[in-house]
């Protein structure tokens, strides 16, 4: 079919439920302001219990992530659009929270970085670009997350396809829960969260539904790495007067200690926040901080040790039995 201006372009046809029509919402034109905001955020709170239904799927990449991050490998979102904005938010917020850059995680937004303020028209058309995300950055024990809300994009297409003939391990974040892609992805997370309240508008139910999801994916990944200790982060990079207070905080809320003993454990340890936690930890004085950092280097963060994933409290039980031994006590 041709019109004036040459051959049409076949419409692109998307079946998911994003892009159907709210019949709670259909009037929502006619309503005051209050109204209109009651009505969309009646929506969002469905978000959270539809993410919550794909726990298990959840879980099952959580643990595909840690096993690559473990083995050196790195997660790779890949998305275009509003979906690949979220999750180049998700990667960069890992630096500052748990010092885990893009050596662990990386986004790759259709279009590059530029596309992250405008959109970048036909990037997330091309599998071909999609595919040299994975060929020009993906190592040998990387994972590949497609995110998607319409399950359909070319550009995440074309990353899926080109890390399945690589036998890497893939995903999906989609909310459409028959994702055309969802066939190139070992772990479908196909999170249905219905109609928009404008339809189509995936920046919405869709997007907040993804955030949800990156989040509990990111931070469980975090954890099993040994990035916290009980619900404290420990890696935090203080990179600002906040966080330089967050660590003294942290130090003090995990052991007990009053501001004082908190910033000299700190300073003795050479402002290492783990070292400090295992000094204070193992009722250690500030002339055994040199033995804090030692024994902790022999309990490195691991998902593989059971119930002490950061080390903490295996360190901390091995210096405190090292100051309390005979042996000790006559060297010092």
């Amino acid at each position: 079919m041709t019109d004036s201006h040459g051959p049409l372009t076949p419409l692109v046809q998307v079946h998911s439920p994003t892009e159907e029509r709210n019949p709670r919402s259909r009037d929502i034109d006619t309503l005051a302001s209050a109204q209109v905001v009651e009505r969309i955020l009646a929506e969002d709170a469905t978000v959270v219990a539809a993410v919550q239904a794909l726990t298990h799927e959840i879980a099952r990449l959580t643990d595909l992530c840690v096993e690559a991050l473990s083995n050196g490998g790195r997660v790779h979102y890949v998305g275009a659009g509003t979906s690949g904005r979220l999750g180049v938010l998700d990667a960069v917020e890992l630096l500052p929270t748990y010092n885990a850059g893009s050596d662990m995680f990386v986004a790759h937004l259709a279009g590059g970085d530029g596309a992250m303020m405008k959109a970048v028209e036909g990037a997330e058309d091309s599998e071909e670009l999609g595919a040299s995300v994975v060929a020009d950055h993906a190592g040998a024990h990387d994972v590949i997350v497609g995110l998607a809300a319409s399950g359909r994009t070319p550009y995440v297409k074309g990353a899926l396809a080109a890390a399945r003939e690589r036998g890497l391990a893939t995903a999906l974040v989609s909310a459409n829960p028959n994702a055309p892609l969802a066939s190139l992805a070992d772990v479908p997370l196909l999170v249905n969260t219905g109609p928009e309240v404008v339809t189509g508008s995936t920046r919405m139910k869709a997007a907040t539904a993804q955030k949800v999801l990156l989040n509990a994916l990111s931070t469980s990944v975090m954890v099993r790495l040994g990035k916290t200790f009980e619900n404290l982060m420990i890696d935090v990079r203080a990179t600002n007067e906040k966080l330089v207070a967050r660590t003294v905080r942290i130090v003090r809320e995990a052991t007990g200690a009053n501001e004082d003993d908190a910033r000299a454990a700190l300073g003795a340890t050479g402002n290492n926040l783990r070292a400090a936690l295992v000094l204070l930890l193992a009722g250690a004085s500030l002339e055994h901080a040199p033995e804090a950092l030692e024994v902790l280097a022999q309990f490195p963060p691991s998902a593989k040790r059971p119930g002490d994933a950061s080390g903490i409290r295996s360190a901390s039980e091995a210096l405190r039995a090292r100051v309390s031994s005979p042996t000790a006590a006559e060297e010092r």
